[in-house]
């Protein structure tokens, strides 16, 4: 399902806070772990300043595959099959070229890197990879260095899963009922109900009113039922499930309300749900959880097409 799984590095620690989520991701699908640093040369001018580049470069590379070793080495003392990579080009771009001429499955991804922490929810480059991503990504919040080994495994106690109703999205249980299996996790599942939109320019009347309202009940009524049955299926059997309907205007808002409440470790979502475009990487929700999200995030991509879009469509527009 997942596997193999990439995990771009840029000598950094903060980079550092995914590898106990890929190893625990890498365990839970028993998946090939491969790490990848992409060096970028400065471009200096004149035939000295350029010998210098060179040696500098020597020495990056060096350094770069002596740290993806030591990284390997205790991936595989974690009982992980695991290969590394170092290659020269701009990071965005030969990360996402990388993940689809190698067949990846999953990038998994720090949301901040060398440089540092921002007030912002993603840096620069991990939003471009994210864009350019050919396939599922898993977004870690990156957090300030710790120091214990990497070996251990991330834990996700509680999962929570927005559905819409949509065979779309659906595409995200078969990978969440794997991973909440693995890791003893309760599994949230919730809809949101939005509140039909009326015209604004005369006050509503009380037609209009009862109109909202019965389609409101009536939509209630159908996502109630749909997350029961999602609730019951077989290979949902084992795991501790809890459902949720929301009724609102503002269906990111509930959601981010909802993972505070709930404590929730990671959210899982489908790229795309019933109203996504396939000229788009992701739909609307999962775009705000990419940018304003606080938990782990991790997009299951519903869309092979998106292979056929280069990087550069979607990046210099």
């Amino acid at each position: 399902m997942f596997d193999p799984i990439l995990v771009p590095l840029d000598g950094s620690q903060l980079a550092e806070c995914v590898l106990p989520h890929a190893i625990a991701i890498a365990r839970s699908f028993d998946a090939q772990v491969t790490l990848l640093r992409i060096l970028e040369k400065n471009q200096a001018g004149g035939t000295s300043a350029q010998l210098f580049d060179l040696l500098n470069w020597q020495i990056q590379k060096t350094k770069a595959g002596l740290y993806l070793e030591k990284t390997k080495l205790h991936l595989q003392e974690a009982g992980l099959r695991a290969q590394a990579a170092v290659q020269e080009g701009l990071v965005a771009e030969g990360i996402t070229e990388f993940a689809q001429r190698q067949k990846m499955k999953l990038i998994v991804l720090s949301s901040h890197g060398r440089n540092g922490l921002t007030p912002w929810g993603m840096s620069s480059t991990s939003q471009k990879i994210i864009l350019g991503a050919p396939t599922s990504v898993f977004i870690v919040r990156a957090s300030q260095p710790r120091l214990e080994g990497i070996s251990e495994t991330a834990l996700y106690q509680r999962i929570l899963v927005p559905l819409d109703g949509s065979q779309r999205a659906e595409n995200v249980l078969p990978v969440i009922t794997q991973l909440a299996r693995f890791h003893q996790a309760q599994v949230h599942l919730v809809q949101v109900v939005q509140t039909p939109e009326m015209a604004r320019q005369m006050p509503l009347t009380g037609e209009d009113i009862d109109l909202s309202n019965r389609m409101v009940a009536r939509n209630q009524q159908e996502a109630g039922l749909y997350l029961e049955q999602v609730k019951l299926r077989s290979y949902l059997k084992s795991i501790p499930v809890q459902t949720h309907l929301i009724t609102s205007a503002n269906a990111a808002a509930e959601l981010h309300q909802l993972v505070e409440l709930e404590q929730i470790d990671l959210v899982a979502l489908s790229a795309h749900g019933y109203s996504g475009n396939h000229q788009w990487p992701y739909g609307s929700i999962a775009n705000n959880f990419i940018m304003y999200g606080k938990s782990h995030l991790m997009i299951v991509q519903d869309l092979p097409a998106k292979l056929d879009i280069t990087f550069r469509e979607r990046t210099e527009h």
